[in-house]
């Protein structure tokens, strides 16, 4: 009877019993809560202040697509971080750049960051390093706000700075690899094509010294030029679609292009030649001429043809190296990082009321945990049966 009369009474618990307890022990939750705030306090002081500089950059917007797909193709000799599997935008690809172990390690040796962050192997660096950097992209905006945390307020911000340099190199260095390989191309090109028309002009003087000067008639000069400048146009483009066939697929749009004009031009060389073999004669049918003019009209075709096909490398070769200087800006500063005023770290205020409300909340708990535990040892029955436990063990 006694018994169920006391569970009543527990079951009956209201509000009022709670505070009744709370203010019982008061002292206790109000000296373990100061005593957390002091502690935090006294650790927050003691900590080492930490500083964070901020770069923001924008990176090239315009044909974004294709030179995120162009470095993409490029990417498999650089550490990049795992996450740039199935990025989708040109900011995604400059954060992974970023992490990538490429630029980390030249950070680690730029600023001896293995004797800065007191550790030994290269793997530990870039892992605090990659914890000091933060970086946050602006989905909207499309602007890369790069910081990076550091002790020294000037070390934060030539860190900074330094890793918007360090991305501009390996974007440059990787988006500039086709249009210089398609400019160097060109280039070894030119210089076949050069050697091959100083040839040309050297066989056609040899010639008419050896012969005498041979006047050829105005229709056969204006046939042989056609001619040349058809096969140098022919050959030009046979050049350019090589290129393609090494950038593009079959069904890219400027490699159909570039096939269509070319068999155009086949198709026009055989009609000037009145033949469809690949003989190189022109308009004018050679048993007709003297064999001297014969002679004369092939040196002169071959210099007009190295003429034609050097003009016209010349141009794409310019036009490479327009592409070349085009595709080199592809990231702009738009603040560069500056020493810090102010510390990041730690945040006196924030870590404070943090202690404040974990260690009240705990307190609390520590009060009704001792409140249970006097009840409990209070009970006659409980004491016995304690005792007994005590016994058995």
């Amino acid at each position: 009877m006694v018994e169920g009369v006391e569970t009543a009474q527990q079951q009956n618990v209201t509000v009022l019993d709670y505070l009744i307890v709370l203010r019982k022990r008061r002292r206790f939750i109000i000296g373990m809560t100061s005593a957390a705030i002091v502690a935090t306090a006294v650790v927050s002081l003691l900590l080492p202040r930490v500083f964070r500089a901020e770069a923001r950059i924008l990176p090239n917007q315009q044909n974004s697509s294709g030179v995120t797909a162009q470095l993409l193709s490029q990417l498999g000799g650089l550490g990049v971080a795992p996450g740039m599997v199935g990025m989708k935008t040109t900011n995604d690809l400059y954060i992974g750049l970023i992490k990538g172990r490429t630029i980390l390690d030249r950070m680690v040796d730029r600023f001896k960051l293995l004797a800065v962050y007191d550790v030994k192997y290269r793997e530990d660096a870039r892992r605090d390093l990659l914890k000091a950097l933060k970086i946050q992209d602006g989905k909207k905006s499309g602007i890369i706000t790069i910081g990076v945390e550091d002790r020294d307020p000037q070390r934060s911000a030539d860190m900074a700075n330094a890793v918007v340099e360090e991305l501009k190199n390996v974007t440059q260095s990787l988006a500039l690899s086709e249009a210089s390989q398609r400019r160097l191309f060109f280039e070894e090109q030119l210089k076949g094509v050069k050697e091959s028309l100083t040839r040309s002009e050297e066989a056609l003087k040899g010639y008419q010294e050896q012969t005498g000067a041979i006047e050829i008639k105005e229709q056969a000069k204006v046939a042989i030029e056609a001619v040349a400048r058809l096969r140098a146009q022919i050959a030009a483009k046979e050049v350019e679609l090589k290129v393609l066939k090494t950038q593009t697929t079959p069904r890219n749009p400027d490699r159909q292009r570039v096939e269509e004009e070319l068999r155009g031009m086949q198709e026009q060389l055989a009609k000037l030649q009145g033949r469809t073999g690949a003989s190189s004669e022109a308009l004018m049918p050679t048993g007709k001429m003297p064999a001297a003019g014969t002679g004369a009209v092939r040196k002169l075709r071959d210099l007009k043809y190295n003429e034609s096909l050097y003009e016209l490398l010349t141009k794409q070769y310019e036009l490479a190296k327009i592409d070349e200087a085009r595709d080199a800006a592809l990231i702009q500063v738009l603040d560069k990082a500056l020493p810090p005023e102010k510390k990041v770290k730690p945040n006196r205020r924030v870590m404070i009321a943090t202690a404040a409300f974990t260690s009240l909340f705990f307190a609390i708990l520590g009060a009704f945990f001792l409140e249970y535990r006097e009840r409990f040892m209070g009970d006659p029955v409980n004491r016995e049966k304690l005792q007994q436990l005590k016994k058995g063990a």
